[in-house]
C-alpha cells in the first residue's frame, strides 16, 4: 500500500455503500473475488493506514495528535481483521480494543472543538461503524455475539467476504434478518482499467494514447493478464518499472508486460 490510492468508481461506489449502512445503523454484506480492492477500499474508508499505527504506538501526547483525532473523528470507525476461527471471547477483547482507542481519539478532537466538556458518560460511544473482513473467518458463535452487539448498541456493522457469503449468512436467520445492504464489489471495467492504467502511465513519465498501436498492444497484454483484477494489477507495475529498468527502456509493449508477468504468481 505504498502506492497512491488511485480512486476508482467501485470505490465511490462502495463509500456511498458504507455511508448508508452507517446512517441507518443496520449491518451490511460486502462481497466480491480475491483482489478486487475491498480490503483496500475498506482500509481508505476507515483511514485505517494511518490511524492504525498511530494508535498501535500510542506514546507521549504531542501538537501532532491533532490530526489523528480529527482524522479518527471524520471517519468514527473500525477495520478489523479477524484470526482464523476466532475464539469469541478474544474476537470481542480485541474489537473492544480497537473500539476504546477511536473513541478516545475521537473524544479528544470533541474536547479540542468545544462540544465535549466534563466527564464523558462511559456509555457514550462516538463509533459509529465496524468493518469486518474476512468475514468468512468468523464462526456461529462470533456472529452471534455481534449480531447481539449490533443489538444492544445499535452499531453499524460491515462484513466483507468472497462471492456466496451472502448465501452462507442465509443460515443464521437472526443475523440475516438485520441484513440491510448488499454490496458486490466488482473487478475493474474497460474504462476503469484505462482510467488506472492512465495513472500508471504517468508515474513513469510517460502519456498513455489507447490509440497508438504500442500501447493498445500493451493495455491489451495487461486487460489479459489481470482480467481487471485490482491487486493483481497494483503488483504488475512494480514489475513492469523493474524490467525498464533493467533493461534500459522507456516503452511499455506488450513484451515488457509479458516479461513483468512472467515474474509473478499469477493463479485463477
Amino acid at each position: 500500500m505504498g502506492q497512491a490510492f488511485i480512486v476508482t468508481k467501485e470505490h465511490r461506489r462502495f463509500t456511498e455503500f458504507a455511508n448508508a449502512v452507517r446512517k441507518e445503523k443496520t449491518i451490511g454484506i460486502c462481497h466480491g473475488d480475491a483482489g478486487v480492492g475491498k480490503t483496500q477500499s475498506a482500509r481508505r474508508y476507515a483511514n485505517w493506514d494511518t490511524l492504525e499505527p498511530y494508535m498501535n504506538e500510542w506514546g507521549p501526547r504531542s501538537d501532532a495528535d491533532a490530526a489523528f483525532y480529527a482524522l479518527a473523528n471524520r471517519s468514527r470507525t473500525v477495520f478489523y481483521t479477524p484470526d482464523v476461527l476466532p475464539r469469541p471471547k478474544e474476537l470481542v477483547r480485541e474489537i473492544g480494543y480497537w473500539h476504546n482507542k477511536v473513541d478516545s481519539c475521537i473524544e479528544e478532537h470533541q474536547r479540542a472543538i468545544g462540544k465535549v466538556t466534563g466527564q464523558r458518560a462511559h456509555t457514550h460511544s462516538f463509533l459509529e461503524l465496524l468493518i469486518i473482513d474476512e468475514a468468512e473467518r468468523l464462526t456461529p458463535m462470533a456472529l452471534e455475539l455481534l449480531r447481539d452487539q449490533h443489538d444492544r448498541t445499535h452499531l453499524a456493522i460491515i462484513l466483507i467476504g468472497m462471492p456466496g457469503i451472502d448465501q452462507r449468512f442465509r443460515h443464521y436467520p437472526q443475523l440475516y434478518s438485520r441484513l440491510g445492504f448488499s454490496h458486490h464489489y466488482r473487478a475493474l471495467g474497460r474504462d476503469e482499467l484505462l482510467f488506472v492504467l492512465d495513472r500508471h502511465w504517468k508515474r513513469i513519465g510517460q502519456a498513455l494514447d489507447p490509440e497508438d498501436f504500442t500501447d493498445a498492444q500493451a493495455i491489451a497484454a495487461i486487460e489479459r493478464i489481470t482480467r481487471g483484477n485490482f491487486r493483481l494489477l497494483e503488483r504488475l507495475f512494480p514489475q513492469i518499472a523493474r524490467v525498464l529498468k533493467i533493461n534500459q527502456l522507456e516503452t511499455i509493449t506488450d513484451d515488457v508486460v509479458e516479461a513483468a508477468a512472467s515474474i509473478l504468481v499469477i493463479g485463477d
